[in-house]
Protein backbone atom coordinates (compact mmCIF):
# COMPACT_ATOMS: atom_id res chain seq x y z
CA UNK A 1 0.00 0.00 0.00
CA UNK A 2 1.16 3.62 -0.69
CA UNK A 3 1.92 6.19 2.10
CA UNK A 4 -0.56 8.25 2.65
CA UNK A 5 -0.56 11.55 4.62
CA UNK A 6 -3.45 13.80 5.17
CA UNK A 7 -2.87 17.75 6.13
CA UNK A 8 -4.83 18.84 9.43
CA UNK A 9 -4.93 22.20 8.21
CA UNK A 10 -7.01 22.01 4.84
CA UNK A 11 -7.92 18.01 4.33
CA UNK A 12 -5.24 17.98 0.96
CA UNK A 13 -4.08 14.16 0.40
CA UNK A 14 -0.23 13.72 -0.22
CA UNK A 15 -0.35 10.54 -1.86
CA UNK A 16 2.85 8.08 -2.35
CA UNK A 17 5.18 10.85 -1.10
CA UNK A 18 5.66 12.66 1.86
CA UNK A 19 6.68 16.71 1.42
CA UNK A 20 8.07 18.89 4.04
CA UNK A 21 5.42 21.29 3.52
CA UNK A 22 1.58 20.75 2.15
CA UNK A 23 1.49 21.19 -1.46
CA UNK A 24 -2.19 23.01 -1.01
CA UNK A 25 -1.80 25.25 1.85
CA UNK A 26 1.69 25.34 2.70
CA UNK A 27 1.44 24.01 6.47
CA UNK A 28 4.54 21.88 7.62
CA UNK A 29 5.31 18.22 7.85
CA UNK A 30 4.28 18.29 11.53
CA UNK A 31 0.76 18.87 11.10
CA UNK A 32 0.25 16.02 8.75
CA UNK A 33 -1.06 12.43 9.78
CA UNK A 34 -0.36 9.05 8.32
CA UNK A 35 -4.06 7.95 6.30
CA UNK A 36 -4.33 5.45 8.86
CA UNK A 37 -3.97 7.58 11.64
CA UNK A 38 -6.51 9.79 10.28
CA UNK A 39 -8.78 7.56 9.75
CA UNK A 40 -8.78 6.22 13.19
CA UNK A 41 -9.46 10.26 14.25
CA UNK A 42 -12.31 11.32 11.90
CA UNK A 43 -15.45 9.97 10.80
CA UNK A 44 -17.44 11.36 7.65
CA UNK A 45 -21.19 12.00 8.67
CA UNK A 46 -23.71 12.80 5.85
CA UNK A 47 -26.69 15.92 6.77
CA UNK A 48 -29.40 15.80 4.46
CA UNK A 49 -29.45 18.69 1.74
CA UNK A 50 -32.99 17.25 0.64
CA UNK A 51 -34.63 13.41 -0.44
CA UNK A 52 -31.70 12.91 -2.79
CA UNK A 53 -28.64 15.28 -1.83
CA UNK A 54 -26.48 14.63 1.33
CA UNK A 55 -23.44 16.31 2.47
CA UNK A 56 -20.36 14.79 3.68
CA UNK A 57 -18.23 15.93 5.89
CA UNK A 58 -15.56 14.96 8.34
CA UNK A 59 -16.26 14.98 12.06
CA UNK A 60 -14.74 16.05 14.31
CA UNK A 61 -13.80 19.29 11.51
CA UNK A 62 -10.86 17.91 9.32
CA UNK A 63 -9.43 21.72 9.12
CA UNK A 64 -10.75 23.68 6.20
CA UNK A 65 -11.99 20.79 4.69
CA UNK A 66 -14.54 20.97 1.60
CA UNK A 67 -18.08 19.35 2.25
CA UNK A 68 -18.55 16.61 -0.76
CA UNK A 69 -22.10 16.05 -1.50
CA UNK A 70 -23.70 12.61 -2.39
CA UNK A 71 -26.40 12.24 -5.09
CA UNK A 72 -28.94 9.33 -5.13
CA UNK A 73 -30.00 8.95 -8.81
CA UNK A 74 -32.49 6.01 -9.95
CA UNK A 75 -29.93 4.06 -11.24
CA UNK A 76 -26.35 4.62 -9.27
CA UNK A 77 -24.96 6.94 -6.12
CA UNK A 78 -22.38 9.65 -7.02
CA UNK A 79 -19.95 11.79 -5.25
CA UNK A 80 -19.70 15.06 -6.40
CA UNK A 81 -16.04 16.56 -4.92
CA UNK A 82 -14.49 13.83 -2.02
CA UNK A 83 -14.13 13.66 1.75
CA UNK A 84 -10.30 14.29 3.03
CA UNK A 85 -11.01 10.89 5.38
CA UNK A 86 -11.14 7.65 4.95
CA UNK A 87 -14.06 6.27 6.66
CA UNK A 88 -14.76 2.58 5.36
CA UNK A 89 -17.81 2.67 7.25
CA UNK A 90 -19.00 5.31 4.52
CA UNK A 91 -21.76 3.53 2.14
CA UNK A 92 -20.56 2.71 -1.26
CA UNK A 93 -21.07 4.85 -4.58
CA UNK A 94 -20.99 4.03 -7.68
CA UNK A 95 -18.29 6.86 -9.11
CA UNK A 96 -17.16 10.15 -7.84
CA UNK A 97 -16.73 13.49 -10.38
CA UNK A 98 -15.30 16.68 -9.15
CA UNK A 99 -15.86 20.18 -9.35
CA UNK A 100 -12.34 20.79 -10.16
CA UNK A 101 -8.47 19.58 -8.49
CA UNK A 102 -8.28 21.32 -5.56
CA UNK A 103 -10.95 18.83 -3.38
CA UNK A 104 -9.79 15.08 -4.01
CA UNK A 105 -9.81 14.11 -0.97
CA UNK A 106 -9.20 10.70 -0.39
CA UNK A 107 -10.58 9.46 -3.49
CA UNK A 108 -7.83 7.41 -4.35
CA UNK A 109 -8.84 5.37 -1.30
CA UNK A 110 -12.89 5.71 -2.15
CA UNK A 111 -11.95 4.52 -5.77
CA UNK A 112 -10.34 0.95 -4.34
CA UNK A 113 -12.49 0.43 -1.75
CA UNK A 114 -16.09 0.81 -3.96
CA UNK A 115 -14.76 0.15 -7.27
CA UNK A 116 -15.90 3.74 -8.08
CA UNK A 117 -15.27 5.12 -11.52
CA UNK A 118 -13.61 8.63 -11.23
CA UNK A 119 -13.79 11.33 -13.26
CA UNK A 120 -12.45 14.98 -13.91
CA UNK A 121 -12.20 17.88 -16.49
CA UNK A 122 -9.27 17.43 -18.47
CA UNK A 123 -8.09 20.52 -18.15
CA UNK A 124 -7.85 20.09 -14.10
CA UNK A 125 -6.42 16.53 -14.76
CA UNK A 126 -3.25 17.14 -15.27
CA UNK A 127 -1.90 20.08 -12.44
CA UNK A 128 1.03 18.78 -9.87
CA UNK A 129 -1.89 18.61 -6.95
CA UNK A 130 -3.30 15.18 -8.61
CA UNK A 131 0.07 13.63 -8.07
CA UNK A 132 -1.17 9.99 -7.31
CA UNK A 133 -4.55 10.07 -8.15
CA UNK A 134 -6.43 8.20 -10.72
CA UNK A 135 -8.92 9.69 -13.12
CA UNK A 136 -11.00 7.16 -15.09
CA UNK A 137 -12.53 9.31 -16.96
CA UNK A 138 -11.16 13.19 -18.06
CA UNK A 139 -14.09 15.13 -19.56
CA UNK A 140 -13.77 17.97 -22.12
CA UNK A 141 -17.52 18.59 -22.93
CA UNK A 142 -20.74 19.02 -20.76
CA UNK A 143 -22.51 16.08 -20.21
CA UNK A 144 -25.89 14.61 -18.90
CA UNK A 145 -25.31 11.28 -16.87
CA UNK A 146 -28.28 9.61 -14.62
CA UNK A 147 -29.63 13.03 -14.73
CA UNK A 148 -26.47 15.01 -13.40
CA UNK A 149 -25.95 17.64 -15.48
CA UNK A 150 -22.29 18.96 -15.55
CA UNK A 151 -21.44 22.26 -17.30
CA UNK A 152 -17.83 23.25 -17.60
CA UNK A 153 -17.05 26.89 -16.64
CA UNK A 154 -13.65 27.42 -15.91
CA UNK A 155 -12.68 30.61 -14.14
CA UNK A 156 -11.67 29.11 -10.74
CA UNK A 157 -9.38 26.76 -12.38
CA UNK A 158 -9.13 25.90 -15.45
CA UNK A 159 -11.38 23.15 -15.60
CA UNK A 160 -14.04 24.28 -12.94
CA UNK A 161 -17.12 22.09 -13.61
CA UNK A 162 -20.63 22.70 -11.77
CA UNK A 163 -23.45 20.53 -11.27
CA UNK A 164 -26.91 20.23 -11.26
CA UNK A 165 -29.23 17.59 -10.40
CA UNK A 166 -32.98 17.67 -9.65
CA UNK A 167 -33.45 21.28 -8.05
CA UNK A 168 -30.13 21.33 -6.39
CA UNK A 169 -27.11 23.16 -7.69
CA UNK A 170 -23.60 21.78 -6.74
CA UNK A 171 -20.91 24.92 -6.65
CA UNK A 172 -18.51 24.40 -4.52
CA UNK A 173 -16.64 27.18 -3.78
CA UNK A 174 -16.84 29.22 -7.04
CA UNK A 175 -18.70 31.50 -4.59
CA UNK A 176 -18.09 32.06 -0.76
CA UNK A 177 -21.00 33.79 1.64
CA UNK A 178 -19.78 36.83 3.16
CA UNK A 179 -22.18 38.27 5.39
CA UNK A 180 -25.30 39.15 3.81
CA UNK A 181 -23.96 39.03 0.52
CA UNK A 182 -21.89 36.72 -1.90
CA UNK A 183 -17.64 36.78 -3.17
CA UNK A 184 -16.21 35.26 -6.20
CA UNK A 185 -13.72 32.66 -4.76
CA UNK A 186 -10.24 34.94 -5.37
CA UNK A 187 -7.87 31.82 -5.92
CA UNK A 188 -7.23 32.08 -9.33
CA UNK A 189 -7.72 34.36 -12.28
CA UNK A 190 -10.30 37.24 -11.24
CA UNK A 191 -11.53 38.31 -14.95
CA UNK A 192 -12.15 34.54 -16.10
CA UNK A 193 -13.50 33.81 -12.97
CA UNK A 194 -16.13 36.65 -13.52
CA UNK A 195 -16.81 35.50 -17.10
CA UNK A 196 -17.54 32.26 -15.73
CA UNK A 197 -20.16 33.80 -12.94
CA UNK A 198 -21.77 34.93 -16.47
CA UNK A 199 -22.10 31.67 -18.21
CA UNK A 200 -23.56 30.08 -14.43
CA UNK A 201 -26.03 32.75 -14.61
CA UNK A 202 -26.90 32.19 -18.33
CA UNK A 203 -27.08 28.72 -17.64
CA UNK A 204 -29.38 28.43 -14.42
CA UNK A 205 -31.63 31.68 -15.10
CA UNK A 206 -35.60 29.78 -15.83
CA UNK A 207 -33.98 26.75 -14.40
CA UNK A 208 -36.62 25.44 -11.49
CA UNK A 209 -34.14 24.79 -8.14
CA UNK A 210 -34.47 24.63 -4.53
CA UNK A 211 -31.15 24.43 -3.05
CA UNK A 212 -27.50 25.45 -4.05
CA UNK A 213 -24.50 23.21 -2.28
CA UNK A 214 -21.32 25.31 -1.66
CA UNK A 215 -17.79 24.30 -0.15
CA UNK A 216 -19.28 24.61 3.52
CA UNK A 217 -22.72 25.43 3.10
CA UNK A 218 -26.06 24.66 1.60
CA UNK A 219 -28.74 27.31 1.48
CA UNK A 220 -32.04 28.51 -0.44
CA UNK A 221 -31.50 28.52 -4.26
CA UNK A 222 -33.68 32.33 -3.77
CA UNK A 223 -31.41 33.29 -1.18
CA UNK A 224 -28.10 32.38 -3.07
CA UNK A 225 -29.65 33.49 -6.63
CA UNK A 226 -30.40 36.95 -5.02
CA UNK A 227 -27.27 37.65 -3.57
CA UNK A 228 -25.40 36.13 -6.80
CA UNK A 229 -27.28 38.73 -8.74
CA UNK A 230 -26.08 41.38 -6.36
CA UNK A 231 -22.29 40.05 -7.02
CA UNK A 232 -22.40 39.70 -10.79
CA UNK A 233 -23.88 43.69 -11.25
CA UNK A 234 -21.29 45.42 -8.81
CA UNK A 235 -18.61 42.98 -10.16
Amino acid sequence: MKEQYVCTVCGYNMVGYHPGRCPFCGATREKFLTSEDCSARFRVESFPVNERVTRLNSVPPLGIEHAAYRIETDNKTVMVDCPSSFDKNLSPVDAITFTHHHFLGASNQYRDLFSAQVAIHHLDSAHPLCKGFTFDITFSENFVDNDIEAFHIGGHTPGFTFYIFDVTLLICDYTFLKGDDLVFNPYGPKADTKEGGKKLKAITEGRKLASVCGYNFAIDYDEWQSRFNRLLAEA
